[in-house]
């Protein structure tokens, strides 16, 4: 602070330093399966998709683990340049699983770095008996 000749109180402020800064927000992580109801053998096309949020750098170029609820796991590694600040952060991401045997699966997607989860989302699909289903009887 400093004093000025009528008394007064001059308060300098350093940018940025206020401690108000406002909070990045984190995208939510959003997955959708389609068709969501099928005969088998059946095709499933899933999409994970982050939802709002800042463009943060611990979201850009991130590993997905699937776990398609039927004992299959599917992982997709990504190998992207450095992040640049003001750069943006990819937001979709897709995958496609068979299914041969009717059932109610729960799908879940995890996002990571570095071994770190960053976000996981689910979708259920219904596969119900097709004329090639290898269900056992």
């Amino acid at each position: 602070m400093r004093r000025l000749a009528a008394g007064l109180i001059l308060v300098l402020a350093v940018a940025g330093s206020t401690g108000a800064e406002s909070k990045l927000r984190k995208p939510r992580l959003d997955l959708r399966a389609s068709p969501r109801v099928a005969f088998s053998p059946a095709y499933v096309l899933t999409t994970a998709e982050l939802v709002g949020g800042d463009e943060l750098e611990e979201f850009y170029c991130p590993g997905l683990e699937w776990d398609w609820g039927d004992g299959a796991r599917s992982v997709r590694e990504s190998d992207c340049p450095p992040f640049e600040p003001g750069g943006e952060i990819m937001r979709r991401f897709s995958a496609e699983h068979g299914y041969r045997s009717a059932g109610d699966y729960e799908i879940t997607v995890t996002l990571r770095r570095a071994n770190k989860s960053l976000a996981v989302a689910t979708a259920r699909v219904n596969v119900r008996p097709g004329l090639g289903d290898m269900s056992s009887d």
